[in-house]
C-alpha cells in the first residue's frame, strides 16, 4: 500500500510499504477514506525528529471503512464506517475506567515514561504506524473506533479523531464561568474549534493569531480577534476589552513552536542538526519550547482564573514565571485529549442538519495522498491560506 513516511527534517515521502495485517485478536484493519494533517504532525516535521526513524508512517487523524476484525473484536464488523481516535486505549484498565483514556495502562509506553500509545507519533508513544496511508491496523479495536453513520461527508465526522475532542476538552478544562470570557491563543484548527465551542456554550471569545486567514475564519464565526502584530502588548489589549482584569480563562492552542523567544528557536534548530542521541539529551535538559503563547496566557488571564493548555510542548527544562502564576492564583489544566470521553457530547452536534460548530468550514485543502508532502509544506509555512489539510487516499 501507499503511505506517507518520515525520512528526515522537513522530508516526508509517499512510499510503498507492506499492507497491515491482523496481529492481535483485538485488532482491526481499516481502509482509510480521509486522513488529516494535524498541527502536531508539524512538530514531527520540524522538531521531534530525534524520536523518529526513516520509514515511520505518520498520521493520527484517520477515518474509513472496516475491512477485517480480529476474533475478540465485538460490536464492529466489516463494512462499518468508523473514525479512529488518535490515542490507543483499551477501555477497561484503571485509567480507562476513570475516562483517562490518554493514560491507558494497557498501551502506556512505560519504557519512555509516557502515556497511552498514539498512532504515527514517535518512539515516545510506541512507534505505531499511522493513518496517512491507504490502510491502517487499529489495535484495541474492541474499544477505540467510533462508529458513525454510513452517509454524509467525511469531514462532518473526521475531526472526532483528534481536534474536536481536543478542543472540547480544552474548553472544559478552561472552566469558563457562565457568561464569562476566554482568550484563545492560536487560531489553527484546534484554536478555531476552541473558539466555536466556547461561543456555542455562551462565552465571550477573543482569538489571537498572527495569520490573517485564520483571523478571518474566526470572524466568520462571530469571534473577536486580535492581531499580535498590531499590539505591542496583547495581554494589555485583552485587559482593555475585559474591564481591566483580563479574561476569566485562557486557552493556549499554540504549543512549542510559537513565535518569539529566539533562544528557544535556536535550540530547536540545534536539535535538528544533532545526532538523535545527542538531540534527545538536549531536549531533556534544555528549554526548547518557545513559550511566548504560554507566557502571554499567564499575563492575560485574570486573577483566580484558569489556563487550559492544548498546544503540544516537548521540553523538560522550560522556564516559567512561577511567581506570577502563584501571585495571581492561576489554575493550570492540560494534557492529551481523552477522545472517547467527549464523543457523547460532540456527536449530537454533528449528526443534525445544522452545523453549530462549523465543522464544514475548516478544511482549506483537500489533496490526494500522493500530494501529502506538498500539504505538509504549505501547512508548516502557512502558505496558500492553509489552515486544515485533508488527505484522501
Amino acid at each position: 500500500m501507499k503511505a506517507l513516511t518520515w525520512q528526515g527534517k522537513r522530508d516526508v515521502r509517499v512510499e510503498e510499504v507492506p499492507d497491515p495485517r491482523i496481529e492481535e485478536p483485538t485488532d482491526a484493519i481499516v481502509k482509510i477514506t480521509s486522513t488529516a494533517i494535524c498541527g502536531s504532525d508539524l512538530h514531527l516535521y520540524e522538531v521531534l525528529g530525534p524520536y523518529l526513524k526513516p520509514g515511520d508512517v505518520l498520521g493520527h487523524e484517520p477515518m474509513g471503512i472496516v475491512e477485517e476484525v480480529g476474533s475478540e473484536v465485538t460490536g464492529l464488523k466489516p463494512g462499518d464506517r468508523v473514525v479512529v481516535p488518535f490515542n490507543i486505549s483499551c477501555g477497561s484498565c484503571w485509567m480507562c475506567r476513570r475516562q483517562l483514556y490518554a493514560q491507558c495502562e494497557t498501551t502506556q509506553v512505560t519504557g519512555a515514561g509516557k502515556g497511552a500509545a498514539l498512532f504515527g507519533y514517535t518512539s515516545l508513544y510506541g512507534s505505531v504506524p499511522g493513518g496517512q496511508a491507504e490502510y491502517l491496523r487499529v489495535p484495541q479495536a474492541h474499544f477505540g473506533p467510533i462508529k458513525i453513520p454510513q452517509t454524509g461527508a467525511d469531514e462532518r465526522y473526521l475531526y472526532l479523531s483528534d481536534i474536536l475532542p481536543t478542543a472540547w476538552q480544552a474548553v472544559e478544562y478552561a472552566e469558563i464561568p457562565p457568561g464569562g470570557s476566554v482568550t484563545v491563543f492560536g487560531l489553527g484548527p484546534v484554536g478555531q474549534f476552541c473558539t466555536r465551542i466556547a461561543k456555542h456554550r455562551g462565552a465571550r471569545v477573543i482569538g489571537v493569531d498572527y495569520v490573517p486567514e485564520r483571523r478571518e475564519m474566526a470572524r466568520r464565526h462571530g469571534i473577536e480577534v486580535l492581531d499580535p502584530g498590531e499590539h505591542d502588548n496583547v495581554p494589555e489589549a485583552v485587559r482593555e476589552l475585559t474591564s481591566g482584569r483580563g479574561s476569566d480563562s485562557v486557552i493556549d492552542a499554540v504549543g512549542m513552536e510559537a513565535h518569539g523567544n529566539p533562544i528557544a528557536g535556536m535550540a530547536q534548530k540545534l536539535v535538528g542538526l544533532l545526532p538523535d542521541t545527542a538531540a534527545q539529551k538536549l531536549m531533556q535538559t534544555a528549554g526548547v519550547d518557545r513559550l511566548q503563547a504560554l507566557t502571554q496566557s499567564i499575563e492575560t488571564v485574570c486573577r483566580g482564573g484558569t489556563i487550559s493548555i492544548s498546544g503540544v510542548y516537548g521540553g523538560t527544562a522550560d522556564p516559567l514565571n512561577m511567581l506570577q502564576l502563584f501571585d495571581k492564583g492561576v489554575k493550570l489544566a492540560m494534557g492529551q485529549a481523552h477522545v472517547k470521553r467527549w464523543i457523547g457530547d460532540l456527536m449530537p452536534l454533528l449528526s443534525g442538519e445544522d452545523d453549530p460548530l462549523g465543522v464544514e468550514d475548516l478544511c482549506t485543502h483537500r489533496l490526494p495522498l500522493d500530494e501529502a508532502p506538498h500539504g505538509y509544506e504549505i501547512f508548516q509555512k502557512k502558505q496558500d491560506g492553509a489552515i486544515k489539510v485533508v488527505l484522501q487516499p
